[in-house]
């Protein structure tokens, strides 16, 4: 077993709340104070300088990161009979959204290396019934954009970009957000842009759809009482924007930070890779913003993944999967596959895959820990090594 040491957290939100602590609750005190609580001035001064920081014009906030991509979809004129292309290997939210919006999620595999959509895959699934290819930008590193419009030009299909955990990723000079013709985000607390609870926003240089989504979030009303489309209530809550407002301004030295730290990860595991610790590919260099930092736990570590997870557990190394269950696997979802080895890639990695400890303020020191602790557990001591 594992040596005792000092804890790592999974996320440490205390750390990177706590500067901000006192500009936070003046924005929250400074937003009940005008007292506009739904769509507040807020919310509009974050749509817009979210938006411009992802390169777009319009950026439309809704209640959660699902809500983006159902109503984003929708506002894109998507819905019954249309398919909508989306990777196996993604959390469950990207499907739902697809299934709100009224169309079919047709999924397909993702490559093993870096677990991104494979857009071979893709370019063989469409058919005159697909609309929409919908990449995921998976663990804060962008798919592809020139593959991505290549194939979308060629087949007549639009983009619409799963950005839940890529804020201010870029690839390609391109900025997630900017690739198709909308994107979706997430603010759960933990994205590397979090509120203090839920919050989405769809961005979008097409004026037409932003004003569509506009409408399709608060009733489908473009104004009070007049309820031109089937909408619903979903609006990013105003005390949640002045939150988000004081954090923006921090995102890129946050991101910068993380891919740091990623670095830091890729040096000191370098050495445990013909163990079977491999760390997914990064393919967009400083692009990458690593809203997790993954690996695969291959068959020679010695350990599977859940041992692995359960021994740095048991030293005060929080870990996490994402995600340990297939979207085509899951209960209800069942019938977007063919059962097991529907997708041979996703479920491999759904198999091996964990996530380490990463977020901002993390140091050099406790991600040598994190190694040393891995290091512990794969390449144990030989016996003749073993204290008496």
């Amino acid at each position: 077993m594992l040596q005792s040491s000092t804890s790592v957290p999974f996320v440490d939100l205390h750390a990177l709340h706590a500067p901000l602590q006192e500009e936070i609750q003046q924005a929250v005190r400074q937003a009940i104070d005008r007292g506009d609580f739904i769509l507040g001035q807020a919310v509009r001064n974050f749509e817009s300088d979210f938006a411009r920081a992802c390169g777009v014009e319009h950026g439309i906030g809704v209640a959660c990161g699902t809500d983006a991509i159902a109503l984003g979809l929708q506002a894109c004129g998507i819905g019954v009979g249309d398919e909508v292309i989306v990777p196996a290997n993604t959390f469950i939210a990207t499907i739902i959204g697809v299934l709100h919006a009224g169309a079919t999620p047709v999924l397909v595999d993702c490559e093993a290396d870096t677990a991104l959509i494979d857009l071979d895959a893709v370019d063989r699934a469409i058919t005159p019934q697909t609309k929409a290819i919908l990449p995921v930008h998976l663990y804060g590193q962008m798919v592809s954009p020139s593959r991505l419009q290549e194939i979308a030009e060629r087949h007549g299909v639009l983009i619409f970009e799963d950005a839940a955990q890529a804020h201010l990723a870029r690839r390609e000079g391109h900025t997630a957000g900017s690739v198709g013709i909308a994107a979706a985000f997430s603010f759960y607390p933990s994205k590397n842009l979090g509120a203090a609870g839920n919050g989405g926003i769809v961005v979008t240089r097409d004026e037409n759809v932003a004003e569509r989504l506009r409408a399709l979030r608060n009733y489908g009303a473009p104004q009070k009482y007049v309820h031109t489309y089937r909408g619903t209530n979903s609006r990013l809550d105003s005390l949640q924007a002045a939150v988000l407002n004081v954090k923006l301004p921090h995102l890129e030295t946050w991101n910068r930070q993380r891919n740091e730290a990623a670095r830091t990860y890729d040096r000191l595991l370098a050495p445990l890779q013909n163990r079977g610790i491999v760390p997914l590919r990064n393919e967009c260099d400083l692009g990458h913003v690593y809203h997790l930092y993954i690996v695969r736990v291959d068959d020679t570590a010695g350990y599977d993944r859940n041992v692995l997870a359960r021994e740095l557990g048991r030293v005060g190394i929080q870990t996490g999967i994402h995600y340990p269950i297939p979207c085509h696997l899951q209960p209800a979802y069942r019938s977007f596959g063919d059962g097991e080895g529907s997708f041979p890639n996703t479920e491999t990695l759904c198999a091996c895959i964990l996530s380490l400890p990463m977020y901002p303020s993390l140091s050099e020191a406790q991600i040598q820990q994190v190694v040393t602790s891995i290091e512990a557990a794969v390449c144990p001591p030989l016996a003749s090594e073993t204290p008496a």
